[in-house]
């Protein structure tokens, strides 16, 4: 079990992360008319915004509050907060975004499996996509639950010291991970693996964000024209 854990939380992060790099630059290369979403709403509109919003906005603060929550170093916000408040907070934001995000992915998921014409025009990259995200979150929500059995912070800890170990390159962040609850290397080994095969599906266009779109100009479709008007010939 122990060279199991070592190469899943010493090894597999770092196998994960070149083959996303790697994987990402040879498919914009080589196929770069793929690079897209493939997106079906055009052909079902049902659920398809209020899906698509609650997970992308519960997916970005997801996102968001696991980097900043991993990967800043207790003595930083130490003197501020906490590790156990920090902790309560982690739980009440997770929550209330991974209950956002749980929405919106089970209507998209639902959305691909009933849908005749989206299951039709879709692939099978595309629905293992959403099935992996799927368990990943439930897996996310089912660790709020455990976190809830020790309010310490210590947990907490150990996890962002595995991350901050793995960024920095730096040996025995597996020891880190070996002794906590399953549901947390689980929820880890799945993140990586969504990485990994990221390159490979529909997910690669997460390098592909439109900030651009916040300071652009509106774009002119039709002018319109006041209607020339001609006198009679003499």
């Amino acid at each position: 079990m122990s060279n199991l854990n070592q190469f899943a939380f010493q090894f597999y992060p770092y196998i994960a992360v070149a083959v996303l790099l790697i994987g990402s630059w040879a498919r914009y290369d080589k196929a770069m008319y793929s690079w897209r979403t493939g997106s079906t709403q055009l052909l079902s509109d049902r659920g398809m915004r209020i899906g698509s919003n609650c997970f992308h906005i519960g997916i970005l603060a997801i996102l968001g509050g696991h980097l900043v929550g991993l990967l800043t170093p207790h003595a930083l916000y130490e003197p501020f907060i906490t590790s156990s408040q920090k902790q309560l907070l982690a739980m009440v934001v997770g929550g209330f975004f991974g209950a956002l995000c749980f929405i919106g992915i089970t209507i998209l998921l639902v959305r691909r499996l009933t849908n005749a014409r989206v299951r039709a025009i879709g692939s099978f990259g595309d629905t293992l996509v959403l099935v992996l995200l799927f368990a990943q979150l439930c897996l996310g929500l089912y660790s709020i639950k455990v976190s809830a059995g020790h309010l310490d912070g210590g947990v907490m800890v150990m996890l962002a010291e595995w991350a901050q170990h793995i960024v920095t390159f730096r040996a025995g962040a597996a020891d880190y991970v070996e002794g906590v609850h399953w549901v947390y290397k689980a929820h880890i080994f799945l993140g990586l693996t969504l990485l990994l095969i990221a390159p490979f599906t529909r997910l690669v266009h997460v390098w592909s964000i439109p900030l651009s779109y916040l300071w652009r100009p509106y774009q002119v479709v039709r002018r319109r024209q006041a209607t020339l008007r001609y006198g009679p010939r003499e």
